[in-house]
């Protein structure tokens, strides 16, 4: 559930990027409370790193407004800067030096020092399960440790924000659920946390989110709640023998909306599970294709993503009305 409070810790209001006649970020408006984890997401080249970068006080806005803990990005960039931890997609981290190494580097840049700066390394280190291993050179870490030392280095300074930017890109499954385990030891602890992602499971994990698409943010809301109220439609699980052919000969058919390949199975977007279900089931037997299960499931978050981008590309190419 999302957290009680109702303190407001970024607030973006039609938030907007351009470079040159490409618009990156399309008049984006949402709000973030303390504590909350909220996660932005969508595919690559969505927007979600350029809105982070404005929202962080690095790059600055075309147009629209944005408050990060009470400060105005565009006035009071430098402001922000000091209330905020960000964790880059690409660890920032320094491969020759050993993990303290890093952390003392870090420290600096936030200006800690002295004995402030030996409790916040040893909590670092602790939270990243990384003590016994301080003097390791930071090159020959695993992904998974790195992600770890790279968030213990951007919350040194205890920020009461934290920007986390697809941070568990090229890290394996196991290691990106511990690391969701930290995210919201964090949230608990009242730390706003801003994450963006192209995983759709990861939705899951969060309070709230926002899903982006070409620059324009087309849903909002508790996870949950996405999935039964903007998708209206069901969703068909077809497990067949070949299910690229599967997939080839279901799209088009009448009552199917969109189709997309899950692994080795291919799921429907249909009108009406019972009809959908049994003119797929039809079409893949007079088609010889083997049907090991045909069955109507729920939604899951990339399934109404894709059906609401698939409606929104179907708006974009259809001519407009001619008015009488």
């Amino acid at each position: 559930m999302p957290p009680a409070s109702d303190e407001i810790s970024v607030r973006a209001e039609n938030l907007e990027k351009r470079f040159g006649d490409f618009v990156a970020v399309d008049r984006v408006s949402f709000e973030v409370r303390r504590g909350e984890i909220f996660g932005f997401l969508g595919p690559n080249g969505a927007g979600k790193s350029t809105t982070i970068r404005m929202l962080c006080g690095l790059l600055a806005p075309t147009g629209g407004r944005a408050t990060v803990a009470g400060f105005d990005i565009t006035t009071r960039p430098e402001a922000v800067k000091t209330h905020i931890g960000y964790m880059s997609q690409r660890f920032s981290l320094y491969d020759d030096l050993t993990v303290e190494e890093n952390i003392h580097f870090f420290a600096g840049i936030y200006g800690l020092r002295n004995r402030r700066r030996d409790e916040r390394r040893e909590w670092a280190l602790d939270m990243a399960g990384l003590a016994e291993h301080r003097h390791r050179r930071t090159a020959t870490l695993p992904a998974g440790w790195k992600q770890r030392l790279a968030l213990g280095c951007a919350l040194l300074h205890e920020p009461p924000i934290m920007f986390l930017d697809e941070p568990t890109s090229g890290v394996d499954p196991i290691n990106r659920r511990r690391f969701w385990d930290l995210i919201h030891r964090l949230a608990d602890g009242g730390v706003t946390v801003f994450v963006t992602t192209h995983y759709m499971d990861e939705a899951e994990y969060c309070h709230r989110i926002a899903l982006i698409y070409r620059g324009e943010l087309i849903a909002l809301g508790v996870p949950a709640q996405l999935k039964t109220e903007m998708m209206t439609d069901a969703v068909v699980e077809v497990v067949a023998a070949d299910p690229i052919r599967a997939m080839d000969l279901i799209t088009g058919l009448p009552g199917v909306r969109e189709t997309a390949l899950f692994g080795q199975s291919v799921h429907a977007v249909v009108a009406d599970a019972g009809a959908g279900g049994e003119i797929i089931r039809r079409t893949l037997a007079e088609n010889g294709q083997s049907i090991r299960r045909i069955e109507p499931i729920r939604p899951s978050m990339e399934d109404m993503f894709v059906s609401l981008i698939e409606a929104r590309d179907r708006a974009r190419e259809e001519p407009p009305e001619v008015q009488a």
